[in-house]
Formats: C-alpha cells, sequence, structure tokens
C-alpha cells in the first residue's frame, strides 16, 4: 500500500488530503500519513495533559505514521490560543475554557475529536492549617493558577462563588502545579489551586512530603452552578492522596480539540487513534482510564470535527 501524506501544516490543501485518503480508501487500504507532522500543545511538563499529549504522539507514530512535536504549556487558555494561531495543529483543553473561548470572535474554528479524561479541582492546603473552605483563605498566600492557563480561570470563579475577590481578598501568586508543590512544602504559601486527573504526579508526591488536605467544596458549587452548566459535582475519594474522607468537588470535561483547519481524514484517523490507544493512554495517566468512545462525543458546547463525527458514525455512536 502506498503512503499518503495528508496534513504538514500548512503544507497540502483540504481537497488533496481528502483526495488522497479518498483513493487509499477506494483501494480497501487503511490510510497512512507517513510524512506529516503535527504539533500538540499540552500542559505542564509531567502533568496529565502532558503524558496524555506523549502517549497519544507516539500511539499516532505507529499507528498512522504521523510525527508530533508534543510542547509543554501553561495549560488550557495558552493551548488554545496556539490552535487558533496555527501555531498548534492539536490541543487539549478543559471544557469551560473552550466554551468561553468559542464565544471569541475566532473561537468558533475551533473543533473537536474527543471528550478526554475529566479533572477534578484541588485546592490543597497543609494538613495542620486552619483552612477548612474557601472563605478561610481570605488574607492568605494562595497560588491561583498560571496566566492562561484552565486553572487559574476555575479559581476566579470559585473565588466568586465564594464571596471573595482573588484581587483584592487573597495574596495572589501565579506558581505552576510544580513550583506551586514546592512553595507549599516549604511553607512559602498556604494554599494552591488545581485541574488535573486523578492522581495528580505532582499532589501525590507531595502528600508523601507532608500531610495535606483538600478544601471540600460542597458549600460552593451550589453558586457556581446558577452561572455555568459546563461543570459537575464529584467525590474525590479519600484513597487518591491518603486524604482522612472524600472531598465533594467540582468536575471538568477535558475536550482533545483541533481547527476547522485539519482535513477531514486526518481528523478521523486521529479519533480512532485515540481510542485505539486507550491501554497506552492509561499506562501514561491512570486520569485515563475514564477515556471511552461512547463519552467521546460528548464535546458540548465545542461541535465536533466533520472527521471525527465521521469516525464516530462508522462507529455506531452517533448517525445523520
Amino acid at each position: 500500500m502506498g503512503n499518503a501524506r495528508t496534513f504538514r501544516s500548512p503544507v497540502l490543501s483540504r481537497r488533496a488530503a481528502l483526495t488522497a485518503a479518498g483513493l487509499l480508501l477506494l483501494a480497501g487500504c487503511t490510510p497512512r500519513f507517513d510524512g506529516a507532522r503535527v504539533t500538540i500543545t499540552t500542559g505542564s511538563a509531567g502533568a496529565v495533559y502532558n503524558q496524555l499529549g506523549a502517549a497519544l504522539s507516539a500511539a499516532w507514530a505507529a499507528g498512522l505514521g504521523v510525527s508530533s512535536a508534543v510542547e509543554t504549556s501553561a495549560g488550557s487558555g495558552q493551548n488554545l490560543d496556539r490552535l487558533l494561531a496555527g501555531q498548534a495543529d492539536v490541543g487539549i483543553s478543559a471544557a469551560d475554557a473552550a466554551a468561553l473561548r468559542a464565544t471569541a470572535p475566532d473561537g468558533g474554528r475551533l473543533r473537536a475529536l474527543a471528550r478526554l479524561h475529566d479533572d477534578y479541582i484541588q485546592v490543597v492546603v497543609h494538613a495542620r492549617t486552619s483552612v477548612k473552605s474557601l472563605a478561610d483563605l481570605r488574607g492568605k498566600r494562595v497560588s491561583v493558577g498560571l496566566a492562561d492557563s484552565g486553572v487559574l480561570l476555575i479559581t476566579d470563579r470559585l473565588l466568586a462563588a465564594a464571596g471573595l475577590s482573588g484581587e483584592r481578598d487573597l495574596d495572589r501568586r501565579r506558581l505552576s502545579v510544580d513550583d506551586a508543590v514546592k512553595a507549599l512544602a516549604t511553607e512559602q504559601i498556604d494554599a494552591f489551586f488545581w485541574s488535573g486527573g486523578l492522581p495528580t504526579e505532582q499532589v501525590a508526591e507531595l502528600a508523601q512530603q507532608v500531610p495535606i488536605r483538600l478544601i471540600d467544596l460542597a458549600d460552593t458549587l451550589p453558586a457556581l452552578a446558577k452561572n455555568f452548566d459546563v461543570y459537575e459535582t464529584a467525590s474525590m475519594p479519600a484513597s487518591v492522596y491518603g486524604l482522612s474522607a472524600p472531598v465533594t468537588t467540582l468536575l471538568v470535561p477535558n475536550f482533545l480539540l483541533v481547527t476547522d483547519r485539519m482535513p477531514d481524514r486526518l481528523a478521523q484517523s486521529l479519533t480512532q487513534g485515540v481510542f485505539d490507544a486507550q491501554t497506552a493512554l492509561a499506562a501514561a495517566s491512570p486520569a485515563a482510564r475514564s477515556v471511552d468512545v461512547r463519552s467521546g462525543i460528548e464535546t458540548v458546547p465545542i461541535p465536533l470535527h466533520p472527521g471525527a463525527r465521521a469516525y464516530y458514525r462508522a462507529a455506531h455512536y452517533v448517525s445523520d
């Protein structure tokens, strides 16, 4: 079987890519994309986005012949910026950040390949602190997440729901999860917000160094739900970080995103490659155990890419 070059952004046109893939399908072959290259924008080094991006890169290379550059980033906000600016071809974003960006003038170009894992909002404090709720963070030194990150977006929304102004009522620190973990371990901050899969490696390592607690968000979630419908309530098991009891928190879905620039056939094959690689994804991060083709289509309000929709249609998960 011959190889089809279908996407080396921006070398081939959409029409040329579809024609090449169509010829392969007519010949009864599974198309490959040897020579094609995509850039995947992920998250902090070692965090779940980055782990999954690296696992997808390896799976797409082995199964499709697509080579990838896996880039770290500040998170959802920067990933969305890179996608829409044409600086990346594939990116991971939290649903709330993607939904917000979709309302911007350029946000209509966003397309989804799949819903991936769900993130749990984690507000981490030292076990011996007197902080029991978000309201208790008033006047404290708190890492709210990096600028342009999904963590910062949800932090600001949670603080507002708790009646706090992030600018006036906190000593705000904009730290990466790695720096926040170090700062809490050395008592340079009192708390940090994080949005990540379970377990998040850095938080798990912190729990081995110092005793930690996670703030229960049950009293804040009703106020948040009045204004935003992209979130779900979840219980974080105590066993994840050796906590004394389960914690009620917020669940945020994550989407694997591209733009409408991506050729349909490549998008279809990349989507199939996600679910073909489920075992490898789960090995890269336990958070990916929840990745499932049946929930993969749940990307509202970001529309599925036509190529992704073709995959789900062929798998009988969507109909015309």
